[in-house]
């Protein structure tokens, strides 16, 4: 189980301020005695804070995100079903669940959650913010708490959501929307169907062409008449998340990652990729059919200084979930660099303060 933080409130975007808010989350590795050697691991859409179970191979002694070297910690989003604040918490005003009443949230409402947390661990600055998809919206995002963070890794991401993904949401929302069993978020029973569906349609742009056609072909399933093998894989991972996840969590952080966009507030997008000072790798996806390649190039040449890693695979955009070796090739050797810079930059300091 993870562990939990509370919040005594939070201010939404939205102007609503949430009461008693609880963080989840899971760590491994120690604090320094700076409490500034952390890692912020961010996950994805249905993730949870489980980051040495989904992002195992990166985390550990050793290993790219070094817990020897680092506490590496991982918080769960806004409206996940998974610990934090989300329409499955009792609404302290009502003492019912929150339910589709569940205000609005953004990917930055998340952020700030989660600096507070920090804040309440102690945490004096965040060594590097990683994550992939609605994690690397974060990721993106903690640029912009300045000194507090020095670098960042965003992972198959853009710097805003597009239409393109923007529509794959819309249609996973409405599959749900068109369960009879919906009643507008009142629901008694879970809408399975409707979930299901979402996740099968998330499925598809989850991968790419040449890795549906290379796993499944046109071959049948095995033991099922007129079932091709890619309708069955579809059908079992829409099941899989109906018996862990919630319709109205997952309406939610589907809009919740439709808000993703940078400049919101703050400028014109160019200028707000370019006001960003620290150092960054992007890492981009060959296959990548719901980020691709181009919006990874984009923030690289946005961003001022920022390293673009490239993964060769198959398997689109969950690559950065399956090609482990890759992925850590990419961000292990480019996070050390950035602490040996920095260790230098701090050496030169110390030495000019004393002169």
């Amino acid at each position: 189980m993870p562990e939990h933080i509370i919040l005594p409130e939070l201010g939404l975007d939205s102007g609503v301020v949430l009461k008693d808010v609880p963080i989840a989350y899971d760590a491994w590795g120690e604090l320094n005695s700076e409490r500034n050697n952390v890692i912020v691991v961010c996950h994805a859409l249905t993730g949870n804070t489980r980051a040495d179970i989904w992002w195992g191979p990166l985390i550990g002694p050793q290993q790219a995100l070094d817990t020897d070297e680092y506490y590496v910690i991982c918080l769960n989003v806004l409206g996940s079903p998974y610990g934090s604040i989300s329409p499955l918490t009792t609404n302290p005003d009502t003492d019912r669940p929150y339910g589709c009443e569940f205000p609005a949230v953004t990917v930055r409402d998340t952020v700030r959650a989660h600096k507070a947390a920090l804040e309440q661990l102690g945490v004096t600055q965040v060594a590097t913010a990683i994550g992939g998809s609605m994690g690397g919206m974060q990721a993106l995002e903690w640029a912009f708490y300045g000194s507090f963070v020095r670098s960042i890794i965003p992972v198959a991401v853009g710097g805003r959501h597009s239409s393109w993904c923007i529509g794959f949401s819309e249609a996973q929302r409405q599959a749900i929307f068109s369960d009879g069993k919906w009643n507008d978020g009142r629901y008694e029973s879970q809408p399975a169907h409707g979930l299901a569906v979402a996740r099968m349609i998330a499925m598809i742009s989850y991968r790419s062409r040449r890795s549906f056609d290379a796993r499944f072909g046109r071959d049948a399933q095995d033991g099922e008449a007129g079932l091709f093998a890619v309708e069955s894989y579809l059908r079992y991972q829409g099941e899989k998340l109906v018996e862990r996840f919630d319709a109205n969590c997952y309406v939610e952080l589907t809009k919740q990652m439709d808000t993703h966009d940078v400049a919101v507030g703050r400028g014109e997008y160019e200028d707000v990729l370019s006001g960003i000072t620290q150092p960054t790798l992007v890492v981009g996806i060959d296959s990548d059919i719901l980020y691709p390649l181009e919006e990874q190039e984009e923030l690289t040449r946005l961003i001022p200084g920022a390293k673009l890693a490239i993964i060769s695979s198959q398997h689109g955009h969950d690559a950065f979930l399956i090609e482990f070796e890759r992925v850590s090739d990419a961000v292990g050797p480019w996070l050390r660099m950035q602490e040996a810079i920095g260790m230098k930059k701090a050496a030169h300091q110390l030495s000019e303060s004393a002169r």
